[in-house]
C-alpha cells in the first residue's frame, strides 16, 4: 500500500506539474510568478518613463531660458543705440570708417602679430576679416560685416566656440 501510495504521489506530481508542488508548498504558480514579473517590468518602464519626461521638461526650460535670455540680449542691444559695447567706450577708432554697423569681434590684441595670424586664420576659414584699431592701442580682429543686428547675433551663436571664434566673442556695434 506505501508503494501504491508512493507511485500515485508521484504519477500526481509528474502529471500535474510543478504549480502542484508549488501549491502545496505555499508558493506562488508559474501564472503568479509571470504576472509578477510583468508588474515589475511595467514599474520598470514606468519609471524610465518618467525620467525621460523630467528630462524633457527640464531640457524644454532650458531651451526657454537660452531663448529668453537671447531675446533679452536682442532687446538690451537693441535699445542701447549703440551704447553696448560702442567704439568711444574703448577710446575710439583709429580706423578711419567702418562700412558696416556691426561687427562679430573674435580677438583682441595688444601683439600686430597676434592680430594678423588670427586675421590670416579666420581669412583662411574663409571669412572676410579686418583688424579695427583702437586709440587706446586695442587690435580687434573682427569678421561677418553687417548692418542687421538680428543677422549678426545669429551668426555669433552659431560661430561661438568654433575654431574662428571663441566663446567670449562678441558684437561691436558702429555707431
Amino acid at each position: 500500500m506505501k508503494k501504491t501510495l508512493i507511485l500515485l504521489l508521484g504519477a500526481a506530481v509528474l502529471l500535474s506539474g510543478c504549480d502542484f508542488v508549488r501549491t502545496v508548498a505555499g508558493r506562488p504558480t508559474s501564472a503568479q510568478v509571470e504576472q509578477i514579473r510583468k508588474n515589475r517590468i511595467a514599474a520598470e518602464e514606468a519609471a524610465h518613463q518618467a525620467r525621460l519626461d523630467s528630462m524633457a521638461k527640464a531640457e524644454k526650460a532650458m531651451a526657454e531660458a537660452l531663448a529668453a535670455r537671447e531675446a533679452h540680449l536682442l532687446d538690451s542691444l537693441t535699445q542701447s543705440k549703440g551704447t553696448v559695447l560702442n567704439p568711444s567706450k574703448m577710446g575710439g577708432l583709429y580706423t578711419t570708417k567702418l562700412e558696416s554697423k556691426y561687427y562679430i569681434i573674435v580677438g583682441a590684441f595688444r601683439v600686430r602679430s597676434y592680430a594678423e595670424r588670427k586675421l590670416n586664420q579666420c581669412n583662411g576659414a574663409g571669412y572676410t576679416a579686418t583688424i579695427i584699431s583702437f586709440r587706446n592701442g586695442l587690435l580687434a580682429v573682427a569678421i561677418c560685416p553687417s548692418n542687421s543686428l538680428e543677422e549678426t547675433l545669429k551668426t555669433l551663436k552659431k560661430l561661438r566656440g568654433t575654431e574662428v571664434c571663441p566663446k567670449d566673442g562678441w558684437i561691436l556695434m558702429n555707431i
